[in-house]
């Protein structure tokens, strides 16, 4: 049986403090590992299916639509309801979903650092705490990001708009930055194609944006295949 989690998730953000949390979830030091994942990217340039700037910028796109159906669903939900009995549901359909087992262990992976380090740096929140230590007493839940995710953004007062843009963004950050770091392409040039791709992302973000779990789907069958072809690379940067 699944333990219940006693505390209150009543918190009122303070205003002048909420824009300093939304950019220090957002910054790309807090140490939640989206850095040691490239999307399947390192698999896809050495299957020879990203070989430029333009490939990446088609594989960056074609990830962004694939997290918009879905993953968002997902964020939208446990933002505007930021409860464990949601959250505990929501993980195990996600982790029913994610048939690729990288992308799974991915998700696990900076889903669990996330919480982590909520519960350290957002101690305003101590129900992050809680949570936590609750749920890794009791194994109820695998840790998936994109529920852990829109949890933090509702409990720090996040709106469901904002919640959803910045996991869109993250995720596009994410993967130009292993492009630079596989040396698809230069700082400069990574910094200028995410700018570029930003008007897709916004695209994307309002078609997908505030859906239910219920249509969640995946759009990019061959990116998840690809992503899958990571364990059996002989030589590689990246966990994913």
């Amino acid at each position: 049986m699944e333990e219940k989690i006693e505390g209150s998730l009543h918190f009122t953000p303070n205003d002048s403090l909420l824009q300093w949390s939304k950019w220090q979830l957002l910054d790309s030091v807090l140490p939640t590992g989206g850095f040691a994942h490239s999307f399947g990217l390192e698999a896809a340039i050495q299957a020879r299916v990203v070989s430029g700037p333009e490939d990446l910028r088609t594989f960056v796109i074609h990830i962004l639509e694939n997290t918009g159906s879905l993953l968002l669903p997902f964020v939208y939900t446990l933002n505007t309801s930021p409860n464990v009995e949601t959250w505990y549901k929501l993980d195990k359909i996600l982790d029913a979903t994610l048939t690729n087992e990288i992308g799974r262990k991915a998700s696990i992976s900076q889903g669990s650092a996330l919480l982590r380090v909520a519960a350290a740096v957002f101690q305003e929140v101590p129900y992050f705490k809680t949570m936590r230590d609750m749920s890794l007493a009791s194994g109820a839940v695998r840790f998936h990001h994109a529920p852990i995710f829109g949890i933090v953004c509702g409990l720090l007062g996040f709106n469901a708009e904002t919640s959803q843009k910045a996991y869109m963004f993250i995720t596009m950050r994410d993967v130009v930055s292993a492009a630079t770091r596989l040396n698809l392409v230069g700082p400069l040039c990574a910094a200028v194609l995410q700018h570029q791709i930003a008007a897709s992302a916004e695209e994307l973000s309002k078609k997908w944006m505030n859906r239910p779990v219920e249509e969640a789907c995946q759009t990019s069958p061959l990116l998840d295949t690809v992503q899958g072809c990571h364990g059996y690379l002989f030589s590689k940067l990246f966990c994913s």
